[in-house]
């Protein structure tokens, strides 16, 4: 059996927490990681009829979006509904893991999966969130060992650049130490000169990375002593937004836009903000999964002829309208997509590693709102 932790440590070289935005709620939130597992549910929500259904089906693990406690806790009972859904799955020993803001924000996510199921290339991410200085290691290592730290540092996470992994360039010299008493070398011997050929391999990453490869970096190495550099780049940084703007390959009509979204996510009526003078044709489109009304600013400035948000405020649609916008509120459900997307990645992991794991999806539909 595979231990939580392992899933979830896969589960964060996809998604890391260390893109959520401030104050967000990411993590683990209920129960441990240290623990095996046999049965992981995806799900939006954590409700009553979701802990239920994850007590009916053993589930061990469940990946949320929505963290099940989002409000400051006084006291654990079981008279509050929050607080007895926290007690009933440390009862049953069920692990809760949250990925909420990183979901949206991390390329590849949620919003990139909205944008395919519309079939809008994406061009860009709709509002900066992230801005992190680009990092470069160095590290001397026995040539025939190079292929080895090679492949530990891309799995920890170094050289990606853009669609791009695993990247890196090696040179090849001659290393020289002599190792004193107390040293316990690799290669030669105490007081005698040595001489190996050793490859020097750089890779780049982002700042947030530093701690985990260069962790990944020593544990790997065979030298007592690791010698490598570490440096701040002045290039450009990585950057990374929430929400999400493409273009459709030739401009439609608004009324066959707004039926292809209905298709897309799955809704028998969408509401819509009309401006006094709408656009006919429309190619330019943003998109914000769950409530995302604060942001239609940027789909303005970035020339969207349509965004698309849930939870809309009453007044804030007031502004879109006077601003000349025309925006589609789907609702904050359409979120539930991240399921069946999560569970995909979750088996793909699972035969790429030979885990013994089941992963699906929760069947209840924990949307509020009915339609009539």
């Amino acid at each position: 059996m595979v231990k939580a932790q392992t899933v979830i440590q896969r589960f964060e070289e996809f998604c890391p927490q260390w893109l959520s935005m401030e104050d967000d709620i990411s993590g683990l939130q209920v129960g441990s990681l240290d623990k095996e597992i046999k049965n992981v549910m995806v799900t939006l929500d954590i409700r009553p009829q979701v802990v239920a259904e994850a007590i009916e089906k053993k589930v061990d693990l469940i990946i949320t979006k929505h963290a099940p406690l989002f409000r400051p806790v006084q006291m654990i009972t079981d008279q509050d509904v929050q607080t007895k859904m926290a007690m009933d799955l440390i009862r049953h020993d069920i692990a809760v893991y949250v990925a909420h803001t990183n979901m949206d924000i991390v390329d590849g996510g949620l919003n990139d999966w909205f944008m395919e199921a519309l079939a809008v290339p994406v061009t860009g991410y709709l509002s900066e969130t992230h801005r992190f200085p680009m990092m470069k290691l160095a590290v001397f290592v026995p040539t025939e060992e190079a292929k080895a730290l090679r492949e530990v540092l891309g799995k920890a996470g170094a050289g990606v650049q853009g669609n791009y992994q695993h990247t890196s360039f090696s040179t090849t010299g001659t290393g020289r130490f002599i190792p004193v008493k107390g040293a316990q070398p690799a290669i030669g011997k105490i007081d005698e000169a040595t001489t190996v050929q050793e490859t020097k391999i750089e890779v780049i990453f982002p700042e947030p990375l530093k701690e985990k490869i260069v962790k990944a970096m020593v544990a790997a190495h065979p030298y007592e002593e690791v010698a490598y550099d570490l440096y701040e780049l002045k290039n450009a940084p990585q950057t990374f937004g929430i929400g999400r703007i493409g273009e459709l390959p030739t401009a439609i009509s608004i009324d066959d836009f707004i039926e292809r979204s209905k298709k897309a996510f799955g809704l028998a009526e969408i509401k819509v903000v009309f401006p006094t003078k709408t656009k006919q044709l429309i190619k330019k489109i943003a998109i914000c999964g769950g409530s995302g009304g604060n942001f239609y600013k940027d789909a303005l400035r970035l020339g969207a002829d349509v965004y698309i948000t849930g939870d809309v405020y009453y007044h804030t649609a007031h502004d879109m309208q006077s601003a000349g916008l025309t925006v589609l509120d789907p609702g904050h459900y359409i979120e539930t997509l991240c399921k069946e997307k999560i569970v995909a990645l979750l088996k793909s992991w699972q035969i790429e590693n030979n885990w013994e794991l089941e992963a699906f999806p929760s069947a209840v539909s924990t949307n509020p709102f009915t339609y009539r």
